[in-house]
């Protein structure tokens, strides 16, 4: 027993020498320099590293399948079948035209017709734009993770030496510096808004806030080895109004608060996030709601009214689709936040897949297990762009207002812009999307108001 306590001695000397030098180097590398906002370019040079390996990876796969004749890619797109933007009359007038070898425009019902409708709902099942949008991106290169990509039938020997070595990287290595971080990060976050919320209102107070909470969130977008572009910096959201953003994952909230000073709006919750939640509102006017008081949609723009014309509070930070879609389009757009009358900050954030899929499926993953998925990922990597303010304009309603913004952030952004509402992730299409589509036929058929009278 006693011949084993030098080398228990010996044993522990190391490991506190190991934790030492750890937290050293995060001290240094990583919390030093998110306090100061720089970087020393490291996570940089990490993805370029990664890019080239990928690169290669990915060749070495397409050679290796062409040598053994399999197939590479599933034969499957985004759009599996072409589609033209055309009417319903248009479509209808098309399909009477190919039935009857001319035109019909004559407003009376065709069995033909019927031919239209079994065609989309057929279309519809076979390529359901809205559920896709719900589901991870299919990437065209291997990224050396087997959750994204599942069309690649061939592996080598070297390639799978690669792949194991870089679930030792990324387990062993990066998981564990990760957690250090975030746990770094949200103690700051607490420890800090909690005792700068005991400090009397003043520039003081808001300025320690503002950089409590841009070191704190610059700690955890570095846990997450998070490599962000900010384009159009000067459109930044300001005081008095509302940044809305397309949303793809809840990390958008920590990548948009590591480059600007937010009120998060939200519901109250219950354990560690409600004791952030606390912390937070203590330093800094967060709107958070009840659970009872969601539902309110008069009592939530009431309290959004009363905070933007506040032209001295920070400007609210929210999300309209009001769920995550997969980073590929971008959804309905809810009313409310455009009906106060504020100043609209439209922000586009896209992530790029190759590194990490950043799409929150919450209907399959809960919340522990995406946080898992992303911190085993090898990198989040995403741009942000800022676009010009927009106010809504006299002729325009609240629908149209938000409209224009989220076609505005989907250029911007690259991603398709479409109608659906996201709610549709969980619940069945509404009777208003129905009868209007019956309206539009009807109108066809029957004729408009002004069509009758003439005849």
């Amino acid at each position: 027993m006693f011949l084993l306590l030098p080398f228990d001695s010996l044993v522990v000397n190391l490991l506190g020498i190991s934790i030492t030098v750890l937290f050293t180097l995060l001290l240094v590398f990583i919390i030093v320099p998110a306090i100061f906002g720089v970087s020393f370019g490291i996570r940089k040079v990490y993805m370029k590293t990664l890019l080239k390996i990928f690169q290669w990876a990915t060749l070495r796969i397409e050679r290796g399948a062409k040598e053994k004749n399999h197939p590479l890619y599933k034969p499957y797109v985004n759009g599996i079948i072409a589609k033209e933007p055309m009417s319903l009359e248009e479509e209808i007038k098309e399909i009477r035209r190919s039935g009857s070898g001319k035109a019909l425009d004559t407003p009376e019902f065709e069995l033909s017709d019927i031919f239209y409708f079994c065609r989309k709902g057929i279309e519809t099942i076979m390529d359901d734009e809205v559920t896709k949008r719900f589901s991870a991106e299919e990437l065209e290169s291997w990224n050396l993770l087997s959750r994204t990509n599942y069309n690649f039938q061939y592996i080598s020997l070297r390639l799978t030496v690669l792949w194991g070595l870089g679930v030792l990287i990324r387990y062993c290595f990066l998981l564990p510096l990760r957690i250090a971080l975030a746990f770094t990060g949200i103690s700051l976050l607490v420890t800090g808004t909690t005792v700068v919320g005991y400090l009397p209102n003043g520039r003081c107070k808001d300025f320690l806030s503002k950089h409590v909470h841009l070191m704190c969130y610059r700690i955890c977008v570095r846990a997450l080895t998070a490599i962000i572009t900010y384009h159009d910096r000067e459109n930044r959201p300001r005081n008095g109004g509302i940044c809305v953003a397309n949303h793809t994952s809840p990390i958008d909230v920590i990548i948009l608060a590591s480059d600007g000073y937010y009120a998060m709006v939200g519901q109250i919750h219950g354990g560690l996030m409600g004791v952030i939640q606390r912390a937070m509102v203590k330093a800094c006017p967060h709107v958070w709601f009840e659970r009872s008081e969601v539902k309110d949609r008069h009592l939530v723009a009431r309290r959004l009214t009363e905070h933007v014309q506040d032209k001295s509070k920070l400007p609210i930070l929210i999300f309209p689709e009001g769920t995550c879609i997969n980073n590929t389009s971008v959804m309905m757009f809810k009313k409310g936040s455009f009906e106060i009358g504020a100043t609209v900050y439209p922000v586009a954030i896209k992530y790029d897949p190759q590194f990490g899929d950043a799409f929150w499926n919450s209907s399959k993953y809960g919340m522990v297990t995406y946080l898992l998925r992303m911190m085993t990922s090898w990198a989040i990597v995403c741009s942000v762009w800022y676009l010009p303010p927009m106010t809504r304009q006299p002729e325009e309603d609240a629908v149209q207002f938000a409209n224009r913004v989220k076609s505005a952030i989907a250029r911007q952004g690259g991603l398709v812009d479409l109608l659906w509402d996201g709610g549709l992730k969980r619940e069945k299409v509404k009777d208003a999307f129905k009868e209007e589509q019956q309206k539009l036929y009807s109108k066809m058929i029957v004729g408009s108001h002004e069509d009758r009278s003439r005849s």
